[in-house]
């Protein structure tokens, strides 16, 4: 079986606020793995332990095999980050932050960093400051692509991206995934995007992860299903059951149907009149409504 290619046990961060967990996630090697949620769930968070911007509470995070504390060198060596929030106007130019950051990677790809110079049209003697939003999301996404890292972690990779250059950045995530030995997680609130393109969907709100899996089959096993309740009581709060509204004497409701079959339904005394298909997107807002009244 392969290691993991991120895998965070037990994880705790409290703030005032907010507290992040207990959390466990794992992430399969070779896949592109979606994590998505409201503002405010810990996503960000989470990415940013993980990389060692602030200390955990509790738990362990490890990501190409290596403990992010204990082994921090050897896991920033083969594991890479990107978000639109990171500056690298300090070094000037575009071409300066890109000979700096490239000395530190062995396997830095330099005919890679050139076609993406091209097709993200950014030039070597810009000046960073002087750079649109989203540019400098390109070049964030440059310097964490061209080392040819094991994991890729990228945090919000298409805010201020247009379409052109959303093309080529899903298509380099296609083509670096495509041998299953490296991995791409991606933290974002594009859910088109990742319906498409991901493998694995994770979905974090209010700091707890509430469902994860292989994208397909988390999709598929969700319906909307529309029912009568007839003699039966009303049915009890329960996991994987989220109740949408109700009309006309009949309740509509999401429903995992692979934790609550329709048999078992049907023998809690429910009628089933129709289970309708469901975009990631639907499940999503289900799931996370459920979240934020659980917490």
């Amino acid at each position: 079986m392969k290691t993991p290619a991120i895998e965070i046990r037990g994880l705790r961060k409290s703030f005032p606020r907010f507290t992040l967990g207990p959390l466990d996630l794992t992430v399969p090697a070779g896949a592109i793995y979606g994590l998505i949620g409201p503002n405010g769930s810990g996503k960000s968070t989470t990415l940013d332990l993980l990389f060692g911007m602030g200390d955990q509470d509790a738990g362990t995070l490890r990501a190409a095999g290596f403990d992010h504390e204990s082994q921090e060198r050897e896991m920033k060596q083969v594991v890479t980050y990107a978000s639109p929030d990171t500056s690298f106007a300090l070094w000037g130019k575009t071409g300066q932050a890109i000979r700096f950051v490239r000395n530190f990677y062995p396997a830095w790809d330099e005919a890679l960093c050139l076609r993406l110079l091209d097709l993200f049209r950014l030039h070597p003697d810009e000046k960073i400051a002087a750079l649109s939003f989203g540019a400098r999301t390109k070049l964030s996404l440059l310097l964490a692509l061209c080392p040819t890292p094991q994991v890729l972690v990228l945090d919000e990779p298409t805010t201020g991206l247009d379409p052109e250059s959303k093309q080529v950045l899903f298509s380099e995530l296609l083509k670096m995934v495509q041998d299953e030995q490296r991995t791409v997680l991606i933290s974002s609130h594009q859910l088109q995007d990742l319906e498409r393109f991901a493998d694995h969907i994770g979905i974090l709100a209010k700091g707890r992860l509430l469902c994860e899996g292989p994208a397909a089959s988390l999709v598929a096993r969700h319906r909307m299903v529309e029912y009568s309740l007839g003699d039966a009581p009303a049915v009890p709060a329960m996991s994987g059951f989220h109740l949408r509204r109700q009309e006309a004497g009949r309740w509509l409701a999401v429903v995992d149907m692979e934790l609550h079959p329709a048999p078992t339904l049907e023998a809690r005394g429910l009628r089933i009149h129709s289970q309708t298909e469901l975009s990631l997107e639907e499940v999503f807002l289900a799931v996370t409504a459920q979240g934020k009244e659980a917490a």
